[in-house]
């Protein structure tokens, strides 16, 4: 096989690799930096306890259950299998979740 094939191979994977690194970093590096934003998200978190609510992660995972109970490091959340503790360092985002005209639950959330 010639050299360019190989080259048209893996030269992608390798700056894909190279990137998806380089991000992790950088999110790693906001996480540490963010403590004055930690206080700020506990307090809001805290608004919605004992609510349905999507909570979203840097690493883009969601968490779909209802926020239980805001400690200093995390949140417990009881989804429909089993409880969870999410740490508050990893959320972005939390969300209700959201309802139609009636009241009743949206089947289809496009975010």
């Amino acid at each position: 096989m010639d050299v360019s094939i190989y080259i048209a191979i893996f030269l992608p994977l390798i700056v894909f690799w190279i990137l998806r690194r380089r991000n992790q970093k950088y999110m790693a590096h906001q996480i540490v930096s963010r403590k004055k934003g930690r206080m700020q998200m506990l307090e809001l978190a805290k608004k919605f306890i004992d609510k349905k609510c999507i909570i979203y992660t840097f690493d883009h995972s969601q968490v779909v259950g209802i926020l239980k109970e805001v400690s200093d490091s995390g949140v417990l959340v009881e989804g429909s299998s089993a409880v969870e503790a999410v740490n508050l360092d990893f959320i972005v985002r939390i969300r209700e979740y959201p309802r139609n005209k009636k009241g009743k639950e949206k089947s289809l959330i496009l975010d």
